[in-house]
């Protein structure tokens, strides 16, 4: 595993509290869609777990930069991503993760909240670009739409590939758009879209609490152990 040197390219607003850092590398980190890296703002000392953090790829490793996405506080790393400039450097130790798309799936699904979105956005930009023959389907759940980042990228994805598909849930409000379900998600809501549980891989990514939900909807829906992918998000 390598420590990759980087200079800041742009950001990019996704929400009001979501932010995408894009960053090129000066050689090519080969990582598969879905993995993460560490994010080293402190190359002189990688124990500085305030400035060195772990995030998801939110870019498919086709792409000629790479990709983080962040919901920013007051944390000294946030502060730090806030405050960058064009060519400021970072370090990335990369790629790390198990949690990864492989192209042999054909049957896949994705039950996700929030952030956790980040590695899902990878994983079908790659299955777009490449014109993959993978079928897709993404649960997304947020507070309400103005929440749900990426929306207008994960529309074009359904757009460009007629496999991707995603059923956007809120929890605090309904939507006027017929793609989307209020509440949250659940066994229900799984088996009122998907007719071929058994056939799929199940992907959840995002903070442990959730992870650990969707997964008992997974087992609940009859899922065995070996179609479950998941990552959790801590201390991001």
């Amino acid at each position: 595993m390598d420590l990759f040197h980087g200079e800041f390219i742009e950001r990019i607003k996704r929400t009001e509290d979501v932010m995408s850092f894009r960053f090129a590398t000066d050689k090519k980190i080969d990582f598969l869609p879905g993995q993460f890296a560490r994010v080293v703002f402190d190359h002189d000392d990688l124990s500085n777990q305030q400035l060195n953090k772990y995030l998801s790829f939110s870019s498919s490793p086709d792409k000629n930069y790479i990709e983080f996405t962040k919901r920013l506080g007051s944390s000294p790393f946030c502060e730090k991503l806030k405050s960058l400039k064009k060519a400021d450097e970072a370090f990335f130790k990369a790629p790390l993760g198990n949690c990864f798309f492989k192209e042999e799936y054909k049957k896949i699904a994705f039950l996700i909240g929030g952030i956790g979105i980040t590695p899902v956005v990878s994983i079908l930009e790659y299955i777009a670009e490449r014109n993959l023959d993978t079928d897709a389907v993404l649960f997304y759940s947020n507070r309400n739409e103005s929440n749900a980042a990426f929306k207008k990228e994960l529309d074009n994805f359904s757009f460009l590939r007629s496999g991707i598909k995603t059923f956007y849930t809120f929890t605090e409000c309904r939507s006027l758009d017929e793609k989307c379900l209020f509440g949250r998600i659940n066994k229900e809501f799984i088996t009122g879209k998907l007719k071929d549980i058994e056939k799929r891989i199940f992907y959840m990514f995002g903070p442990p609490k959730m992870v650990e939900t969707m997964k008992d909807v997974c087992l609940g829906l009859g899922c065995s152990q070996g179609q479950i992918k998941a990552e959790n998000f801590i201390g991001y």
